[in-house]
């Protein structure tokens, strides 16, 4: 008898730890995506359409996800159209803590109003010259290709908090970084940006277009990267988004 009123009492608990797991798996995995369906979730984790659909659900609730339109390129057939989910920007923080943003802006805008933004500009190189350091060690065996170099350089960016992809397109390649550190800064700085971007284009050897970026409020920083490789000294960054 005490043994089944124990069983009773554990297996709630249990099945709260494991569903809490599950959903630190889901938020993670959305943090690398950016955005998925329902279906990708369920088929990368390995779980049936009604289990994720109730982590999605309690995950709704708890406004930790937020759903997007998916859309089509095709003929839009009847029933509701494909909803992708997200993580919300409080979500987001919680994954990747800004605890020194305050500070660093204020930092910044002393700099600017000293010294100029060419100062900041400044700063922002050198904060990104340890970071271009450290990936330039770590592609020293890639080769010249550029998609080959930017999908080691995401492998580095991964690792650094970025959370970062490569992938081809029609047009080339592009790397995509479905976190950012400094993203709440960046938005009052976009210096910073600026600065991660001319490294991306030193490390993979060609000019790089800036798409998209997280400080301006898009889901992932997006650089397209084009398949020829230009030499060095005709290297353009483009940073307009």
């Amino acid at each position: 008898m005490k043994n089944e009123v124990l069983l009773q009492i554990g297996a709630p608990a249990q099945a709260g730890a494991t569903d809490g797991r599950t959903r630190d798996r889901v938020a993670q995995l959305l943090l690398k995506r950016g955005a998925a369906t329902a279906a990708e979730l369920g088929a990368a984790l390995s779980l049936s359409p009604a289990a994720i659909r109730k982590h999605l659900d309690a995950m709704l609730a708890d406004h930790l996800v937020e759903t997007r339109e998916v859309r089509s390129n095709g003929p839009r057939g009847r029933g509701r159209p494909a909803k992708a989910f997200a993580l919300t920007v409080a979500a987001r923080e919680d994954l990747n803590p800004h605890h020194y943003d305050g500070i660093a802006s204020a930092a910044l805008r002393w700099i600017a109003q000293h010294h100029g933004p060419e100062a900041v500009s400044a700063f922002a190189a050198a904060q990104v010259a340890a970071l271009e350091e450290r990936c330039q060690t770590a592609l020293r065996s890639a080769d010249g290709d550029p998609i080959t170099r930017a999908e080691a350089l995401a492998e580095v960016l991964t690792a650094e908090g970025y959370a970062a992809s490569a992938t081809t397109i029609a047009s080339g390649g592009q790397l995509c970084q479905h976190s950012c550190p400094v993203a709440h800064v960046a938005a009052e700085f976009p210096q910073l940006c600026d600065a991660e971007t001319e490294v991306i284009s030193r490390l993979i050897g060609t000019h790089v277009q800036r798409l998209a970026t997280i400080a301006h409020g898009d889901g992932v920083c997006t650089t397209h990267i084009p398949t020829h490789r230009v030499h060095p000294a005709e290297n353009t960054v483009r940073t307009d988004t």
